[in-house]
C-alpha cells in the first residue's frame, strides 16, 4: 500500500524527494515543478440559470441570429439578393448582377475573475459560486448589448464591434447605405407618436422589412416615455398591457409596439466605448432579427480554480473566472432603424 508523506510548502517538489512509501520501499519524486493539472473550462447548459439570466438581459443574446465558430474569426457570406425579370417565350434568361461579400466576425472576450473566501464558502447559507455566476450574466449582459447595440465609437480600445448605432451612422459603399438615413434623433421635443412611427418607416420601405422577424430593442427609459405619449384629449396612445407594460395588446408577454414585440435591454443606451453601466442617450432599435449576426466561439463558461493550490493557498481564497467568447456584425444597415431620444429630458 502507498503511503504518501507531508510535504513542504513552495512551488515544487525537488527531484529524488521521497514522497512516499510502498511498503519499506520509498518513491522518489523523478522530477519537479508545479501541480501539472489544469482545470478545464465548464459551459454553462441551455438551460442553466447563467444562460437564462443572460437571455433575460441581452436582447442581442436573446433574438439574435446565431453563427458557430470554431476559429478567432469567420467569414459569413452576405447576398446581395437576386433580381427577377420577365422571360417571353423562346427568349433568352438575364443574368443577375447582384455583387455578392462577406461579414467577417471576430471573436472577443468577456470575463471576469472574482476571489472568494474559503470561509464565505464554507459559512454561507445560500450558494456564492451560484450567486457570482448570476451576478456576472447580468453584467455581461448588458455589456454585450451595449457593445453590439450602441457604442457610438469605431472599433479600436474598448469598442469590439461596429455598433448597430455607429454602422448607421457610416456610409457603406458595399451597401449602399447612407450615413444616418435610418437614424432618428428627437431633438428638443423628446419622443412623440409620430418620431416612432417615422422611425419604424425607415425599415417598413425598405427590402429588408419581414414582420414575422422584426423585433425592437429599448431602454426600459422608453417605458416611462411610451406612458406619457397622449392623444389631444390627454388619452394614453399607447395602452397598457395585462402585464401593465406599455405597448398594446391583449397579450401579457411579449410587450409590444406597432405589433412588434419589445425586448427591454439596459445596455441600450449610447456611449464612447462598451460598458454595462451606460449613461447616454436611449436608444429604441427596430431590427430584422435574421440581420443581427452573432458569432459564438465559446461561453458562456467558468473555471473555478481551488484556494487549497498555488499561490492562493497563502490566503484561503478561491478563485472563479467567468468568460464568453462573442463576435457580432451588421448583416444589412437597412435592416435596422434606430430612434435616440436625445432630448436630455430622461429622469434616470
Amino acid at each position: 500500500m502507498f503511503s504518501a508523506n507531508r510535504l513542504p510548502g513552495g512551488p515544487g517538489i525537488a527531484p529524488k524527494t521521497i514522497i512516499g512509501y510502498i511498503g519499506d520501499r520509498p518513491v522518489y519524486a523523478v522530477a519537479g515543478g508545479a501541480r501539472d493539472t489544469m482545470e478545464a473550462w465548464i459551459p454553462e447548459e441551455f438551460d442553466s440559470q447563467v444562460i437564462m439570466r443572460v437571455n433575460q438581459i441581452s436582447g442581442v443574446e436573446a433574438l439574435g441570429s446565431p453563427v458557430p465558430m470554431n476559429s478567432e474569426t469567420r467569414s459569413v457570406p452576405r447576398s446581395a439578393g437576386v433580381g427577377v425579370a420577365l422571360v417571353a417565350k423562346g427568349g433568352t434568361y438575364s443574368e443577375d448582377q447582384s455583387v455578392n461579400d462577406s461579414v467577417i466576425l471576430s471573436a472577443q472576450k468577456f470575463g471576469q475573475a472574482v476571489r472568494i473566501a474559503e470561509e464565505d464558502i464554507d459559512d454561507a447559507i445560500a450558494d456564492v459560486i451560484a450567486t457570482k455566476q448570476k451576478d456576472w450574466a447580468t453584467s455581461y449582459g448588458k455589456m454585450f448589448d451595449n457593445a453590439c447595440l450602441a457604442t457610438s465609437a469605431a472599433v479600436g480600445t474598448g469598442v469590439p464591434f461596429a455598433s448597430v448605432y455607429y454602422s448607421l451612422t457610416q456610409t457603406n459603399s458595399n451597401t449602399g447605405y447612407t450615413a444616418n438615413a435610418n437614424l432618428t434623433q428627437t431633438g428638443s421635443a423628446g419622443t412623440t407618436y409620430a418620431t416612432l412611427s417615422n422611425s419604424l418607416g425607415n425599415v417598413e420601405r425598405g427590402n429588408y422589412f419581414d414582420i414575422s422577424e422584426m423585433v425592437c430593442l429599448a431602454h426600459p427609459a422608453y417605458r416611462n416615455l411610451l406612458r406619457n405619449i397622449k392623444d389631444t384629449n390627454g388619452r394614453p396612445i399607447f395602452q397598457e398591457s395585462t402585464a401593465g407594460f406599455p405597448g398594446g395588446g391583449m397579450a401579457a408577454s411579449p410587450d409590444t409596439i406597432f405589433g412588434i414585440p419589445i425586448h427591454w435591454s439596459l445596455g441600450a443606451m449610447t456611449s464612447a466605448t462598451a460598458t454595462p453601466t451606460p449613461t447616454g442617450n436611449p436608444l429604441l432599435i427596430w431590427a430584422n432579427r435574421n440581420y443581427m449576426i452573432i458569432g459564438r466561439r465559446s461561453g458562456p463558461e467558468s473555471v473555478f480554480i481551488d484556494g487549497r493550490n498555488g499561490l492562493s493557498a497563502l490566503t484561503d481564497e478561491s478563485i472563479l473566472k467567468m468568460r464568453a467568447r462573442r463576435a457580432f456584425a451588421v448583416g444589412h444597415e437597412a435592416a435596422f432603424a434606430v430612434h435616440e431620444d436625445n432630448s436630455g429630458n430622461i429622469n434616470l
